[in-house]
Protein backbone atom coordinates (compact mmCIF):
# COMPACT_ATOMS: atom_id res chain seq x y z
CA UNK A 1 0.00 0.00 0.00
CA UNK A 2 1.40 3.68 -0.83
CA UNK A 3 1.87 5.94 2.52
CA UNK A 4 -0.59 8.40 2.85
CA UNK A 5 -0.52 10.95 0.78
CA UNK A 6 1.56 9.35 -1.71
CA UNK A 7 0.42 8.66 -5.37
CA UNK A 8 0.57 4.46 -6.21
CA UNK A 9 2.84 3.07 -8.00
CA UNK A 10 0.00 1.62 -10.99
CA UNK A 11 1.40 -1.44 -12.64
CA UNK A 12 4.36 -2.10 -10.18
CA UNK A 13 4.55 -4.48 -7.81
CA UNK A 14 3.57 -4.03 -3.70
CA UNK A 15 7.40 -4.88 -2.90
CA UNK A 16 8.63 -1.62 -4.13
CA UNK A 17 9.81 0.90 -1.67
CA UNK A 18 7.42 3.73 -0.76
CA UNK A 19 9.36 4.43 2.16
CA UNK A 20 11.53 7.62 2.16
CA UNK A 21 15.22 7.26 0.86
CA UNK A 22 17.36 4.61 3.49
CA UNK A 23 20.15 6.32 5.64
CA UNK A 24 23.57 5.82 3.60
CA UNK A 25 25.15 2.45 5.04
CA UNK A 26 29.39 3.16 4.76
CA UNK A 27 28.76 5.55 2.21
CA UNK A 28 30.22 8.75 1.12
CA UNK A 29 28.10 12.02 2.44
CA UNK A 30 26.79 14.45 0.52
CA UNK A 31 27.73 17.96 1.95
CA UNK A 32 24.26 19.49 1.49
CA UNK A 33 22.65 16.47 2.75
CA UNK A 34 22.79 14.63 6.44
CA UNK A 35 23.17 10.53 6.37
CA UNK A 36 19.48 10.96 7.84
CA UNK A 37 17.94 12.87 4.58
CA UNK A 38 14.46 13.14 3.62
CA UNK A 39 13.01 12.77 0.33
CA UNK A 40 12.95 16.94 0.26
CA UNK A 41 16.62 16.74 1.30
CA UNK A 42 16.99 14.85 -1.59
CA UNK A 43 15.76 17.22 -4.00
CA UNK A 44 17.78 19.89 -2.98
CA UNK A 45 20.95 18.39 -3.67
CA UNK A 46 18.98 17.42 -7.24
CA UNK A 47 16.68 19.39 -8.51
CA UNK A 48 14.82 17.17 -11.63
CA UNK A 49 11.49 18.17 -11.66
CA UNK A 50 8.66 15.39 -12.23
CA UNK A 51 5.89 15.43 -15.37
CA UNK A 52 2.33 14.63 -14.64
CA UNK A 53 1.70 11.30 -14.11
CA UNK A 54 5.62 10.20 -13.47
CA UNK A 55 6.22 8.78 -10.11
CA UNK A 56 9.65 8.37 -8.06
CA UNK A 57 10.18 5.58 -5.74
CA UNK A 58 13.21 4.17 -4.20
CA UNK A 59 14.15 0.06 -4.59
CA UNK A 60 16.46 -1.10 -1.74
CA UNK A 61 18.76 -3.57 -2.78
CA UNK A 62 20.43 -6.63 -0.74
CA UNK A 63 23.23 -4.22 -0.09
CA UNK A 64 20.52 -2.07 1.95
CA UNK A 65 21.17 0.96 -0.08
CA UNK A 66 18.56 2.41 -2.50
CA UNK A 67 18.36 3.31 -6.02
CA UNK A 68 15.38 5.92 -7.66
CA UNK A 69 13.15 4.50 -9.59
CA UNK A 70 10.87 7.00 -11.91
CA UNK A 71 7.98 5.33 -13.17
CA UNK A 72 5.19 6.51 -15.75
CA UNK A 73 2.12 3.75 -16.60
CA UNK A 74 0.90 3.16 -19.69
CA UNK A 75 -2.00 4.64 -21.60
CA UNK A 76 -4.16 1.30 -21.75
CA UNK A 77 -6.17 2.96 -24.86
CA UNK A 78 -3.14 3.11 -26.80
CA UNK A 79 -2.08 -0.76 -26.24
CA UNK A 80 -2.27 -2.21 -29.68
CA UNK A 81 -5.30 -5.12 -29.67
CA UNK A 82 -4.55 -8.33 -29.13
CA UNK A 83 -0.87 -7.65 -28.31
CA UNK A 84 -0.24 -7.06 -24.54
CA UNK A 85 3.08 -4.99 -23.97
CA UNK A 86 6.30 -5.65 -22.10
CA UNK A 87 7.22 -3.22 -19.23
CA UNK A 88 10.13 -1.12 -20.68
CA UNK A 89 13.27 -0.94 -18.72
CA UNK A 90 15.45 2.05 -19.21
CA UNK A 91 19.54 2.39 -17.99
CA UNK A 92 21.50 5.27 -18.59
CA UNK A 93 25.14 5.77 -19.00
CA UNK A 94 28.24 7.96 -17.68
CA UNK A 95 26.89 11.69 -15.94
CA UNK A 96 23.11 10.72 -16.32
CA UNK A 97 20.52 9.08 -14.12
CA UNK A 98 17.04 8.48 -14.73
CA UNK A 99 15.79 11.96 -15.78
CA UNK A 100 17.30 11.81 -19.07
CA UNK A 101 14.59 9.23 -20.07
CA UNK A 102 11.84 10.69 -18.31
CA UNK A 103 12.45 14.06 -20.50
CA UNK A 104 10.75 12.69 -23.51
CA UNK A 105 10.97 8.93 -23.94
CA UNK A 106 9.20 7.65 -21.01
CA UNK A 107 6.12 10.02 -21.54
CA UNK A 108 6.19 9.05 -25.34
CA UNK A 109 6.12 5.07 -24.84
CA UNK A 110 3.89 5.86 -22.24
CA UNK A 111 1.37 7.39 -24.58
CA UNK A 112 2.00 4.47 -27.12
CA UNK A 113 0.63 1.80 -24.36
CA UNK A 114 3.97 0.55 -21.79
CA UNK A 115 4.83 0.60 -18.67
CA UNK A 116 8.03 2.60 -17.81
CA UNK A 117 10.60 2.60 -15.48
CA UNK A 118 13.88 4.60 -15.48
CA UNK A 119 16.56 3.47 -13.36
CA UNK A 120 18.90 5.78 -11.42
CA UNK A 121 22.47 3.36 -11.06
CA UNK A 122 23.82 3.68 -7.54
CA UNK A 123 26.10 7.19 -6.78
CA UNK A 124 23.96 8.84 -9.87
CA UNK A 125 20.39 10.97 -9.48
CA UNK A 126 18.41 10.14 -6.20
CA UNK A 127 19.90 7.16 -5.86
CA UNK A 128 22.50 6.65 -2.56
CA UNK A 129 26.22 6.45 -2.56
CA UNK A 130 28.16 3.62 -2.24
CA UNK A 131 31.72 3.73 -0.32
CA UNK A 132 34.62 3.64 -2.88
CA UNK A 133 36.05 5.76 -5.73
CA UNK A 134 33.77 4.31 -8.35
CA UNK A 135 29.65 3.74 -7.87
CA UNK A 136 30.52 0.16 -9.03
CA UNK A 137 31.70 -2.51 -11.11
CA UNK A 138 30.28 -4.04 -14.06
CA UNK A 139 28.79 -6.96 -12.18
CA UNK A 140 27.83 -4.76 -9.26
CA UNK A 141 24.95 -2.74 -11.41
CA UNK A 142 24.08 -5.53 -13.52
CA UNK A 143 23.34 -7.29 -10.33
CA UNK A 144 21.74 -4.42 -9.29
CA UNK A 145 19.29 -4.14 -12.84
CA UNK A 146 18.71 -7.95 -11.77
CA UNK A 147 17.41 -7.32 -8.60
CA UNK A 148 15.07 -4.44 -9.86
CA UNK A 149 13.67 -6.49 -12.40
CA UNK A 150 13.10 -9.45 -10.70
CA UNK A 151 11.56 -8.02 -7.50
CA UNK A 152 9.73 -5.22 -8.95
CA UNK A 153 8.51 -5.99 -12.84
CA UNK A 154 5.68 -8.51 -13.48
CA UNK A 155 6.67 -9.76 -16.58
CA UNK A 156 9.43 -10.25 -18.93
CA UNK A 157 10.82 -6.49 -19.51
CA UNK A 158 12.46 -5.20 -22.41
CA UNK A 159 16.05 -3.72 -21.10
CA UNK A 160 17.20 -0.73 -22.86
CA UNK A 161 20.48 0.74 -22.20
CA UNK A 162 22.37 3.81 -23.31
CA UNK A 163 26.41 4.38 -23.97
CA UNK A 164 27.96 2.97 -20.55
CA UNK A 165 24.47 1.66 -19.75
CA UNK A 166 23.99 -0.38 -22.76
CA UNK A 167 27.14 -1.75 -21.63
CA UNK A 168 25.51 -3.24 -18.67
CA UNK A 169 22.47 -4.70 -20.55
CA UNK A 170 24.81 -6.62 -22.63
CA UNK A 171 26.57 -7.78 -19.50
CA UNK A 172 22.60 -9.12 -18.02
CA UNK A 173 22.12 -10.32 -21.75
CA UNK A 174 25.24 -12.58 -21.21
CA UNK A 175 24.40 -13.63 -17.73
CA UNK A 176 20.80 -14.34 -18.32
CA UNK A 177 21.62 -16.42 -21.77
CA UNK A 178 24.15 -18.57 -20.13
CA UNK A 179 21.82 -19.61 -17.18
CA UNK A 180 19.16 -20.19 -20.02
CA UNK A 181 21.36 -22.16 -21.82
CA UNK A 182 23.11 -23.73 -19.04
CA UNK A 183 22.88 -28.03 -17.71
CA UNK A 184 24.07 -27.65 -14.58
CA UNK A 185 21.73 -28.13 -11.59
CA UNK A 186 21.72 -24.24 -10.55
CA UNK A 187 19.77 -23.31 -13.14
CA UNK A 188 16.97 -22.69 -11.60
CA UNK A 189 18.58 -20.25 -9.24
CA UNK A 190 21.19 -18.56 -12.04
CA UNK A 191 17.74 -17.79 -13.95
CA UNK A 192 16.55 -16.32 -11.03
CA UNK A 193 19.58 -14.35 -10.35
CA UNK A 194 19.00 -13.03 -14.34
CA UNK A 195 15.30 -13.02 -15.14
CA UNK A 196 13.95 -13.70 -19.01
CA UNK A 197 14.16 -10.53 -21.00
CA UNK A 198 11.21 -9.86 -23.73
CA UNK A 199 14.23 -8.26 -26.03
CA UNK A 200 17.18 -6.08 -25.45
CA UNK A 201 17.90 -2.48 -26.72
CA UNK A 202 21.47 -1.03 -26.83
CA UNK A 203 21.57 2.91 -27.78
CA UNK A 204 24.86 4.12 -28.84
CA UNK A 205 25.84 1.67 -26.57
CA UNK A 206 29.69 1.36 -26.05
CA UNK A 207 30.73 -1.69 -27.50
CA UNK A 208 31.37 -5.36 -26.12
CA UNK A 209 35.26 -4.76 -25.75
CA UNK A 210 34.74 -1.44 -24.00
CA UNK A 211 36.02 2.09 -25.28
CA UNK A 212 39.26 1.29 -25.14
CA UNK A 213 39.64 0.64 -29.28
CA UNK A 214 37.14 3.85 -29.72
CA UNK A 215 39.90 5.57 -27.63
CA UNK A 216 42.75 4.50 -29.73
CA UNK A 217 41.13 4.61 -32.81
CA UNK A 218 40.28 8.51 -32.66
CA UNK A 219 44.20 9.21 -31.26
CA UNK A 220 45.09 7.32 -34.77
CA UNK A 221 42.76 9.05 -37.01
CA UNK A 222 41.44 12.09 -35.29
CA UNK A 223 43.71 13.37 -32.78
CA UNK A 224 41.69 16.42 -32.55
CA UNK A 225 38.55 15.02 -31.91
CA UNK A 226 40.76 12.82 -29.13
CA UNK A 227 41.75 15.43 -27.41
CA UNK A 228 38.42 16.85 -27.31
CA UNK A 229 36.45 13.74 -26.20
CA UNK A 230 39.64 13.18 -23.27
CA UNK A 231 39.21 16.53 -21.93
CA UNK A 232 35.11 16.92 -22.53
CA UNK A 233 34.67 13.20 -20.31
CA UNK A 234 38.15 12.02 -18.73
CA UNK A 235 38.57 15.58 -17.30
CA UNK A 236 34.94 16.73 -17.37
CA UNK A 237 35.14 19.74 -19.21
CA UNK A 238 31.87 19.20 -20.32
CA UNK A 239 30.64 20.85 -17.04
CA UNK A 240 32.11 24.11 -17.59
CA UNK A 241 31.44 24.56 -21.63
CA UNK A 242 28.75 24.87 -22.99
CA UNK A 243 30.04 24.38 -26.35
CA UNK A 244 32.04 21.23 -25.77
CA UNK A 245 28.83 19.72 -23.77
CA UNK A 246 26.96 20.40 -27.08
CA UNK A 247 29.31 18.73 -29.33
CA UNK A 248 30.11 15.99 -26.56
CA UNK A 249 26.56 15.18 -26.44
CA UNK A 250 24.18 16.88 -28.58
CA UNK A 251 23.44 17.79 -32.58
CA UNK A 252 24.67 21.67 -33.83
CA UNK A 253 20.63 22.14 -33.75
CA UNK A 254 20.12 21.51 -30.14
CA UNK A 255 19.26 25.16 -28.30
CA UNK A 256 21.92 26.16 -25.87
CA UNK A 257 19.18 26.67 -23.22
CA UNK A 258 17.99 22.78 -23.48
CA UNK A 259 21.90 21.95 -23.45
CA UNK A 260 22.41 24.38 -20.49
CA UNK A 261 19.33 22.36 -18.57
CA UNK A 262 21.24 19.11 -19.14
CA UNK A 263 24.75 20.16 -18.54
CA UNK A 264 23.31 21.35 -14.94
CA UNK A 265 22.03 18.08 -15.06
CA UNK A 266 24.66 16.09 -15.58
CA UNK A 267 26.63 18.10 -12.76
CA UNK A 268 24.22 17.58 -10.24
CA UNK A 269 23.49 13.65 -10.87
CA UNK A 270 26.94 12.53 -11.16
CA UNK A 271 28.60 11.98 -7.45
CA UNK A 272 30.66 9.34 -8.21
CA UNK A 273 32.32 7.79 -11.65
CA UNK A 274 30.00 4.93 -12.85
CA UNK A 275 33.37 2.33 -13.18
CA UNK A 276 36.95 2.49 -12.50
CA UNK A 277 37.70 2.39 -16.47
CA UNK A 278 41.05 0.56 -15.68
CA UNK A 279 39.29 -2.41 -13.90
CA UNK A 280 36.57 -1.91 -16.57
CA UNK A 281 38.05 -2.56 -19.72
CA UNK A 282 40.46 -5.04 -17.83
CA UNK A 283 37.21 -7.44 -16.53
CA UNK A 284 36.13 -6.93 -20.62
CA UNK A 285 34.88 -8.13 -23.53
CA UNK A 286 31.35 -9.42 -22.26
CA UNK A 287 30.84 -12.96 -22.78
CA UNK A 288 29.03 -13.67 -26.42
CA UNK A 289 25.05 -14.89 -25.54
CA UNK A 290 23.83 -17.87 -26.37
CA UNK A 291 22.45 -17.48 -30.13
CA UNK A 292 18.83 -16.97 -30.45
CA UNK A 293 18.23 -16.37 -26.69
CA UNK A 294 17.32 -12.88 -26.34
CA UNK A 295 15.78 -10.57 -29.86
CA UNK A 296 18.43 -7.28 -30.05
CA UNK A 297 17.95 -3.94 -31.30
CA UNK A 298 21.20 -1.88 -31.73
CA UNK A 299 20.67 1.72 -32.30
CA UNK A 300 23.40 4.61 -33.18
CA UNK A 301 23.45 7.76 -34.18
CA UNK A 302 25.15 9.48 -37.47
CA UNK A 303 26.46 12.64 -35.39
CA UNK A 304 27.42 10.45 -32.21
CA UNK A 305 30.79 12.23 -31.19
CA UNK A 306 31.72 9.61 -28.49
CA UNK A 307 30.57 5.96 -30.27
CA UNK A 308 32.04 6.05 -34.23
CA UNK A 309 30.25 4.04 -36.88
CA UNK A 310 33.57 1.80 -36.09
CA UNK A 311 32.12 1.30 -32.98
CA UNK A 312 28.41 0.65 -33.63
CA UNK A 313 29.57 -1.91 -36.48
CA UNK A 314 31.90 -3.83 -33.76
CA UNK A 315 28.78 -4.09 -31.50
CA UNK A 316 26.40 -5.56 -34.91
CA UNK A 317 29.31 -7.96 -35.63
CA UNK A 318 29.97 -9.65 -32.22
CA UNK A 319 25.80 -9.99 -31.79
CA UNK A 320 25.35 -11.33 -35.43
CA UNK A 321 22.36 -8.48 -35.43
CA UNK A 322 22.30 -5.46 -38.22
CA UNK A 323 22.39 -1.93 -36.56
CA UNK A 324 20.32 0.92 -37.60
CA UNK A 325 22.31 4.21 -37.76
CA UNK A 326 19.51 6.84 -37.06
CA UNK A 327 20.51 9.75 -38.76
CA UNK A 328 20.76 13.70 -38.03
CA UNK A 329 20.69 12.75 -34.14
CA UNK A 330 23.52 13.20 -31.70
CA UNK A 331 24.98 10.72 -28.77
CA UNK A 332 22.43 11.54 -26.40
CA UNK A 333 19.60 10.33 -28.98
CA UNK A 334 16.65 10.35 -26.18
CA UNK A 335 17.26 14.65 -25.38
CA UNK A 336 18.63 15.46 -28.83
CA UNK A 337 16.41 17.86 -30.56
CA UNK A 338 15.40 15.26 -32.97
CA UNK A 339 14.48 12.62 -30.36
CA UNK A 340 11.58 11.69 -31.90
CA UNK A 341 13.43 9.89 -34.66
CA UNK A 342 15.01 7.21 -32.25
CA UNK A 343 12.04 7.08 -30.05
CA UNK A 344 10.05 5.96 -33.66
CA UNK A 345 12.63 3.63 -34.78
CA UNK A 346 12.58 1.98 -31.59
CA UNK A 347 8.44 1.80 -31.26
CA UNK A 348 8.26 0.34 -34.58
CA UNK A 349 11.27 -2.58 -33.57
CA UNK A 350 8.71 -3.18 -30.06
CA UNK A 351 5.71 -3.46 -32.42
CA UNK A 352 7.23 -6.48 -34.90
CA UNK A 353 8.60 -7.64 -31.85
CA UNK A 354 5.74 -8.68 -30.32
CA UNK A 355 3.63 -9.74 -33.61
CA UNK A 356 6.74 -12.07 -34.09
CA UNK A 357 5.61 -13.32 -30.47
CA UNK A 358 2.05 -13.96 -31.26
CA UNK A 359 2.50 -15.16 -34.94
Amino acid sequence: MAAAGSPPLVGASPLLSLLPPPRKRAAIPRAAVSASASASGRAKAYSYQLREGQFRRFHRLPSGLAIEVIFQEAQAAAAEEGLRNPPLVFIHGSFHAAWCWVEHWLPFFSDSGYDCYALSLLGQGESDVPSGAAAGTLKTHTSDVADFIRKEVRSPPVLIGHSFGGLIVQSYISNMTHSYSSKQPSLSENLVAHPLLAGAVLVCSVPPTGNSGLVWRYLLTKPIAAIKVTLSLAAKAFANSLPLCKETFFSMTMEDHLVLKYQELMKASSKLPLFDLRKLNASLPVSPPAKGTVKLLIMGASDDFIVDTEGLQETSRFYGVQAVCVEGIAHDMMLDSRWEKGAQTFLSWLQELQRDQVS
